[in-house]
Order: C-alpha cells, then structure tokens, then sequence
C-alpha cells in the first residue's frame, strides 16, 4: 500500500520530466512542431492530479525539465565571456528555471483552487500566466509554444490572434487529446464527445490557413528593394578587445565596399563597430560620402553616447537629402534592454552583479513607441536583438507607423552554436506573420537572413560565416487583424472564457 502510494505520487514527476523536455524539441533548430501537443498534454495531466501537492511537484517538475533544457544556451556566455565556472552557469539556469516554473505553479494552483478542467477554461488560465511570465520584472516571454507552430497547419492563427492566440489553441487541442485517451482508458463513452470537439478545434485551426490580409507581389514587378545584409561573424571574445579593433573594421569595410552603388539598402548587425558613435565619425563619415555618392544607404548598428545616456542604438548613413549627423540624424534606441546583459535592475541593490555578469557599463532604455527608420524611402519598425520577443512592442510599433518592413539586428555570437539563436529566429519569424511584413534580420553570426510577410524563409546564409546575403524583396499589401487589435483579443476572449468557467462552476 505504502510502495503504492509512492508509486503514485512519483508518477507526475516522472510524467513531467519526460514531457516537459519534450516539450522543446518542438521549437528550431529541431522544428518538430507535433511534440508540443503531448508536452501540453503532459502538463495538463500532471496539473489535474486530484491531490494538489502531487500536482504541484508534478508541474515543478515538468517546468524544470522544459525551461533547463529549452534555456540552456544561457550558460554559454556565461563560461565563455563572464569566465563564470561551469558548475555556477548551470545553477544560474537552474535558478532561472524554477523562477519560470513559478508561472505554471500558479496555473495549477489556480485550477486546482477552482477545480478547473475544461480545456478552453485551462487555456485562458493559461493565457493569463504565461502574460505574466512575459511583464513581471520586464518579462520573459521564451519558450511560448504559440512559436513551435510557425511551420504547422495552424500557423495563420497569429495574423487573427497573436502568438497568444496560437498557443491557446494548443494549450486547447492538448487538453482535448489527453481527454480522448484518458476518458477511454476508463471506458467512459464521453471520450467520443473530447473526440468530436478535438476535430472541430482542429478543423477551425486548420481554416484558419484561408483567411488572407496580406497581398504579397512575390515576383517583384513593383520594383523590389534590393538589399544587401552583412554577417561580420566577429567573434564575440575578440569584439570588444581593442587590439582586433582594426581587423573588425577592415572585415566590414572588405565585405561591404562592393556593395556600395549595387545595393539600394545595405544592413550591418547590432553594435557592429565596436565603439561608441562618437570615436568612430571618420568611419561612419565616409560611409555616409560613399552611400549618397552612389545612391545605397547604409543602417548600422551603433552605440551612442548622449546626454540622456549610452543607447544600443541604429542609424541610416548614405542618404543625400538628409546627411548623416550624430546629433540630429534619426535613430532608434532600443526600448526593451536584456536584464544582466545591458543593465542591472533594482539599481544599487544588485549592483555587486556587475562583476559576476562582466557588465562594464548600465545602457539607457529608448522610447516604447518609437518613429521607423526611413531608408530608401521605405520605413521600417526597428527590433534590436532581444526585444524581437516581445510582440506587444513590435506589434505597438508598427500600428503606430505603417512602416513597409520590420526591421531586426542583432548579435546572437553571445550563445555560440546553441539552439539559443534558432530559437530567437523562430521569433522574429512569427512577428513577421502576426503583422504581415516582411522581416529582415541582419546579425553578426547568424540567423541572417530575409522572411516573406507569411513567416517562412525566403533566403539566409549559413551561420559563422564572414559574407553577405543579397536578395530582393517587396513590399506586402494590407493588415493583419493582429497588427490593428495586438493582443486585446486573445485577452478579451481568454477573459470571457474563464468568466463563464467560473461561473458555471459556482452554479456546479
């Protein structure tokens, strides 16, 4: 009896280990999108334990599983460019991930708490936690699975709802498919009523496919832009060490000066010269001569030191009717800075994390909503590095300008051959298809590449590789519904959801 019951209570741990590290196989580099449905499943089963401690454990340990593995590429940087021992890199993402884990602790906390089970109420439960993982402290919104479903049948959920909106859907189909097993492993007849509904949840996913917003003049007859995106591939310990300053401006200089008068638009990755804007004018200069010369413009990744602060910064050189400046030329200041990576939080009160994190200086954070840069006559809504991950900003952005591409720099050298830059690039395709532009991403070592307005590849080059990705691409016609209403949607109706779950359960 006693082995029993511990058989019992170790079963959702066990349960929550395997499907929770499952859970990331469906995201890139592994793209097995499917696998995101058991590892729902498996939290679901693990959240629905009848007693509320097992179901705790079980759901702490699914969350271990999933966030240790799906974030370990942190640990990378750490021990290559903080020096930090491997033991204390892999605490670190430890730590991490049993802070993460405290967002689906309290989705089952709450569903235990009003005894919740219907799947759609599950989802807008769901919805609302996995919001809070994406504001609390800034937020972290990694690992929604919403984005291992970019190259599924379902993916045309996000244009209407959002990547919120897409994992709602699976968090749904999940909760739907673990009925349909566990209600006839129990020889319920109600598994055929979870199968009915399964279908119908599938099919209206799978429909989704034919609704279009977006007309997209793919063979370029209306004078595609021609684009050039320049992968430097510094390596990031010799980024920063002055004395490989020299050879990472002559990598840049050799790689874009046949570019110059070929090109219409010329694309460097973040910070691409390694000192701030001021230090390197002679340089940025001459770009600028040699671009209003010969009819390309140039935007390159800066940081800029002004007197509210140093930004992560990005400015267009090469334009003839409004030369380049430093302090009057239009820029875009990244809003959204990395928490230990380009600031420290909390102030003084963590600022013994500078040593550990090697962080010489604090960055100042640009304006949430912002103008788009203008090149080329084109406007683009800007998303350096990080901040591609936040929809609600990108999303925000782009309703307020209008612009004609999403625009995203980057440096991803930080995590090395990881999954950790496959995973940002899945991300940055999915803004491409909630808003329905095209993406263009230009980093130091890769993902570099261009994306249609509907999130699938149109060209990339390969990782680690110092060359440049030409192509050509077009403006894309119309709005999402994403794009106009973000993600007040998905709220509202996750609102709706559990209101009526709620109430129907008080009359229960």
């Amino acid at each position: 009896m006693k082995q029993s019951k511990i058989f019992q209570n170790l079963t959702p741990c066990i349960v929550g280990l395997i499907t929770g590290g499952l859970g990331v196989l469906a995201y890139s580099p592994f793209d097995l999108w499917a696998f995101s449905y058991l590892s729902v499943a498996g939290l679901i089963w693990v959240a629905t334990r009848p007693t509320r401690k097992t179901a705790m454990w079980g759901t702490f340990a699914w969350s271990i599983a999933y966030f240790c593995f799906g974030i370990s590429w942190i640990h990378v940087s750490m021990i290559q460019f903080g020096d930090v021992p491997l033991l204390v890199s892999y605490l670190a993402v430890f730590g991490l991930a049993c802070y993460l884990s405290l967002y689906n602790l309290l989705f089952t906390f709450i569903s235990h708490r009003f005894g919740l089970k219907n799947p759609f109420v599950l989802a807008s439960l769901f919805t609302f936690t996995e919001y809070l993982r994406g504001w609390v402290f800034t937020g972290f919104p990694w690992l929604q699975f919403g984005y291992s479903q970019i190259d599924s049948p379902f993916a045309n959920i996000a244009p209407i709802f959002g990547v919120e909106g897409v994992t709602f859907f699976v968090v749904v189909a999940s909760g739907y498919l673990l009925r349909i097993f566990t209600q006839s492993a129990q020889h319920s007849t109600q598994w055929r009523t979870a199968l009915a509904t399964f279908v119908i949840v599938i099919a209206t996913g799978f429909g989704s496919r034919f609704v279009q917003f977006i007309e997209w003049d793919k063979n370029g007859t209306n004078a595609p832009l021609t684009v050039s995106l320049v992968q430097g591939n510094i390596e990031q310990k010799m980024k920063w060490d002055p004395a490989f300053f020299n050879s990472t401006v002559q990598t840049y200089v050799d790689l874009i000066k046949p570019l110059i008068g070929k090109s219409d638009l010329i694309i460097l990755p973040e910070s691409a010269i390694p000192d701030v804007e001021s230090r390197i004018q002679p340089l940025l200069q001459q770009i600028q001569q040699a671009g209003a010369n010969r009819g390309s413009e140039v935007i390159i990744g800066t940081l800029h030191q002004s007197s509210q602060g140093l930004f992560n910064s990005a400015v267009v050189l090469g334009n003839p009717q409004q030369p380049y400046v430093m302090e009057t030329t239009p820029r875009y200041n990244k809003a959204h800075l990395v928490p230990f990576g380009e600031y420290v939080p909390f102030g003084n009160l963590l600022d013994f994390l500078r040593e550990v994190f090697v962080l010489p200086v604090n960055l100042t954070a640009g304006e949430f909503i912002q103008k788009p840069l203008i090149a080329k006559q084109q406007r683009f809504t800007m998303a350096i590095c990080y901040e591609i991950i936040f929809g609600d900003q990108v999303q925000q952005n782009q309703k307020a300008s209008n612009a004609d591409y999403l625009l995203t720099i980057s440096n991803d050298a930080w995590f090395g051959t990881s999954i950790g830059p496959w995973q940002h690039f899945q991300m940055a395709r999915m803004r491409a298809l909630e808003l329905g532009k095209p993406l263009i991403r230009s980093t130091n070592t890769g993902v570099t590449a261009v994306v249609d307005p509907f999130g699938k590849v149109l060209a990339q080059i390969p990782q680690f590789e110092a060359t440049v990705l030409n192509t050509q691409i077009n403006q894309a016609k119309g709005q999402t519904l994403f794009s106009q209403t973000g993600n007040l949607l998905i709220y509202g109706l996750s609102l709706l959801i559990f209101a009526l779950g709620l109430a129907r359960k008080s009359k229960g």
